[in-house]
């Protein structure tokens, strides 16, 4: 649906020009509030820079609208980050798929210890010294396992929030411009009336 007003003469001038200072201020005001208060989500410069393998700490981030050096934790599993990225699908499954590798995380840390005190209690649970009976080579076996574990598990673990970081940004981007854009008329011409005047014809698409 298009809407379509004509105006003539001086009101034609006057009407160009204020479109073009409403339009100019506009968007001047929506790129210094997008300076000032950045709708993106950022990370901890040092966090930013975690790679494969990277140590399995807490990430730290700053909120939208937050500068400075406002940065919060956003938990062990992310979960103080999920509020941010509602609403953005792409995102959440891959905090989801960060939070599956830190709860893989906790269990394997857990059977290490497990394994390794399972070993320790057999020592001298004889008497005598024993460093390796049979329960023992399990207890060892199960504890390289778990150290080969860790390796596969912490592998993507810090690509996948960061990775939901930048889903949400590149969505947020694709989204939001500044206010102009959705005010300025669709098209604007000069026509002529039948007395010789002539009239500004501005269009906006409905």
């Amino acid at each position: 649906m298009t809407t379509s007003i004509r105006y003539s003469g001086s009101v034609a001038r006057w009407l160009t020009v204020s479109c073009l200072a409403v339009g100019l201020s506009l968007a001047g005001r929506a790129a210094l509030a997008q300076q000032a208060n950045p709708a993106t989500i950022r990370l901890l410069p040092e966090d930013e820079e975690r790679g494969q393998y990277g140590h399995q700490q807490k990430f730290y981030f700053l909120a939208p609208g937050k500068t400075g050096e406002d940065y919060q934790s956003a938990g062990f599993f992310g979960q103080r980050l999920r509020p941010y990225l509602a609403g953005n699908t792409q995102a959440l499954r891959e905090l989801d798929k960060y939070k599956r590798q830190k709860t893989l995380y906790l269990v394997d840390k857990a059977v290490l210890v497990g394994s390794l005190g399972l070993y320790g209690s057999q020592v001298f649970s004889h008497g005598d010294p024993v460093y390796f009976n049979s329960t023992q080579q399990a207890a060892a076996g199960v504890a390289v396992v778990s150290l080969l574990a860790t390796i596969f598990i912490n592998h993507h673990t810090n690509e996948y929030i960061k990775q939901s970081i930048d889903d949400y940004n590149s969505d947020l981007s694709g989204k939001h411009g500044t206010v102009w854009p959705r005010l300025r008329p669709a098209s604007i011409g000069v026509l002529t009336a039948p007395a010789g005047q002539p009239l500004l014809a501005l269009r906006w698409q409905m």
